[in-house]
């Protein structure tokens, strides 16, 4: 390391770490037992609502993936769930608060869901957690956020950074954002935890300010770890001084 990386380094370092009880509510996880690829038991849930409620997190809206061809999640099976870990936080006298809604996966399911005007799960102020492939862009984007809207959901696109069809840009979000789309962020993509492809854009999102929520996405114990050990980080100190709905849920 040169002399001006170790000037650099010496600085970063002596930053506190950001203090997440400012945002008091995640809005995205994956912490019922056993019904997709997050917590696979009661004991793994208990663990990662310690170290939410350690951070300072008040609340944790968790949101079960509902995809059409790995976790056929249904309504009735996320809030038994829900009720089970409720239950247990009870009986353990945490006292974090613990709701759920769920993450849609943008497939023809989804549409037809919203056609037939089925009851979706929602958080807050009826916000809605959809997401999209990865790698391939969806077809009718448009239409999707069009019916949505018009049946009165606040729809929220997960993780914007994570979907690499529209790295190098986030004109999407801002266009989004004007239909009334909110954008949500996950913490760890701040912390190159998903390559630096989506590290630069998770930055672009914070320089811009076009984020509305930010949150864990936990599936398990080492997000949170990572996420700790990541605060002192200046981007962490740039989300608070973004007007963002965290503390409104």
């Amino acid at each position: 390391m040169g002399f001006l990386g170790s000037i650099f380094s010496k600085k970063e370092a002596k930053r506190d770490p950001f203090d997440l009880s400012v945002f008091k509510v995640d809005m995205h996880s994956h912490l019922i037992p056993g019904i997709d690829d997050g917590s696979k038991s009661m004991d793994e849930t208990i663990g990662m609502l310690t170290k939410f409620e350690a951070l300072g997190f008040k609340k944790v809206i968790t949101t079960p993936h509902i995809m059409s061809d790995y976790f056929r999640n249904t309504p009735e099976i996320i809030l038994e769930g829900m009720e089970r870990v409720q239950a247990e936080l009870k009986r353990i006298n945490l006292n974090i608060e613990f709701e759920a809604a769920a993450e849609y996966y943008y497939d023809e399911t989804l549409m037809n869901k919203l056609k037939n005007k089925e009851k979706l799960l929602t958080f807050g102020d009826n916000y809605l957690l959809f997401e999209f492939s990865f790698h391939s862009e969806p077809s009718q984007i448009e239409a999707l956020i069009f019916e949505m809207i018009t049946q009165n959901y606040k729809p929220v696109l997960a993780h914007f950074e994570r979907y690499v069809f529209l790295h190098g840009s986030i004109d999407k979000a801002i266009e989004w954002r004007k239909k009334g789309v909110n954008i949500q962020l996950n913490y760890n993509s701040l912390t190159g935890h998903y390559g630096p492809e989506v590290l630069k854009q998770a930055r672009k999102l914070v320089d811009s300010g076009q984020i509305d929520f930010v949150a864990t996405d936990c599936h398990r114990i080492e997000h949170l770890m990572t996420l700790e050990n990541n605060l002192s980080g200046d981007y962490f100190h740039k989300l608070g001084e973004l007007e963002l709905k965290n503390s409104t849920l």
